[in-house]
């Protein structure tokens, strides 16, 4: 089955870590809503006649048209009314097979999730909120430059419970300046005494060009070295265990087999579309992405022209991306699926593996190859020495 992104290329501030594409003006988010409604016209074909990277492993490609996943991502999504939302799927539903039970994700800030905005949500076929938190310290999120309050952060998880939504992700992050390993289990206990039922935790990275980086490089902040950001790893992976939680990919874990599909099915290798400025698509023969741009995106699909650029995906590229996306997750790499690729892959895994397999980084059951504990701190070096 196939998933499609929706880039919603607004914020209200700029988040001092964040390098995703955003504008911090609304002042033509009219045109932009529009302009996302022609190009789910214009790629209403995308998914026909294409090879699904899955179906290398059996699946049938006559479902590459049912989409079992639409994900609002931005950006900041929850700052859409929720009649531009119906907008939106309303279109998606004029051009493509909507599953009855897909998962439909909109990412959101606790300051944009009042009690009202939320029971309008729910009258929306939205029925996956992912809420970014990041830390439950004022301080933290001062620094950060968030617009809510840790008081919004508290309150708005329960007010979506009650307002019917059952299926809640919140993200976090952890290895941030000043935040002590004691300050991080408060997050985590915080987090898991939550009505939630999955959790995503991302180590904090200094992205280029960002303002944390630029207060780093001048030594306004200090951020944990490698060490302690290893300890909060192993401090979640133990906590979230605790607490019933399956850590079911590097940075994800969930309650009573709660998967984020539209994600899970990113690590699996299924097709997906990507509507927006700068949203990817990858149909298991090319990957493309759009402009990142919201001017020149606009012009464009008024122009009746999707302003992407497009790669088309070598053997090489194909596996050493199944690598990399699988590696990471509980489900691993399988050598049934290697074997479809080649022998020639198939043994070159098998002569690069068998130091992981020394060094206990990885570990094999029944031809499936996952990382270990220790192994799961190292996930994208031993990934990269397993390429081609």
């Amino acid at each position: 089955m196939s998933g499609i992104y929706i880039h919603i290329p607004f914020c209200k501030q700029a988040c001092h870590y964040c390098d995703f594409h955003f504008s911090t003006s609304l002042q033509n988010k009219n045109a932009m809503l529009d302009a996302i409604l022609k190009e789910i016209e214009l790629r209403k074909e995308y998914f026909e006649n294409e090879i699904n990277a899955t179906a290398l492993v059996g699946v049938p490609t006559n479902k590459l048209n049912q989409i079992d996943t639409i994900y609002f991502g931005g950006g900041t999504p929850s700052l859409l009314s929720s009649e531009e939302i119906n907008r939106i799927i309303n279109q998606l539903s004029n051009y493509f097979q909507i599953a009855t039970n897909a998962e439909i994700t909109l990412e959101a800030n606790p300051d944009n999730l009042d009690i009202q905005t939320l029971k309008s949500l729910k009258q929306t076929p939205v029925n996956r909120l992912s809420i970014g938190i990041q830390s439950f310290y004022d301080d933290d999120l001062k620094l950060m430059n968030r617009a809510h309050s840790s008081d919004m952060a508290l309150r708005c998880v329960p007010d979506a419970a009650d307002a019917g939504f059952a299926q809640i992700t919140i993200d976090l992050i952890y290895a941030l300046p000043n935040l002590s390993n004691e300050r991080w289990i408060h997050n985590l206990e915080t987090a898991f005494a939550l009505p939630i039922n999955h959790l995503s935790c991302y180590c904090l990275t200094i992205e280029p060009r960002t303002a944390l980086a630029d207060m780093v490089k001048k030594n306004n902040v200090v951020v944990p070295d490698d060490e302690q950001a290893a300890q909060q790893f192993q401090l979640l992976v133990e906590l979230s265990a605790n607490a019933g939680f399956t850590h079911y990919e590097i940075s994800n874990f969930c309650r009573d087999n709660k998967f984020s599909k539209h994600n899970s099915n990113y690590w699996r290798g299924e097709a997906y579309l990507g509507i927006g400025p700068s949203a990817h698509s990858y149909n298991g023969v090319s990957r493309q992405w759009n402009v990142a741009n919201n001017n020149q995106y606009i012009k464009s699909i008024n122009e009746r022209v999707v302003p992407f650029t497009i790669e088309m995906l070598s053997p090489n590229q194909h596996y050493n991306e199944y690598i990399l996306t699988s590696l990471r997750t509980i489900w691993g790499v399988e050598l049934s699926k290697l074997k479809m690729f080649g022998d020639q892959y198939k043994d070159f895994f098998l002569n690069h593996i068998a130091k992981k397999l020394e060094e206990q980084t990885v570990q094999q059951h029944e031809g499936v190859y996952t990382l270990t504990q220790k192994g799961k701190l190292f996930a994208d070096k031993i990934a990269a020495d397993l390429f081609i």
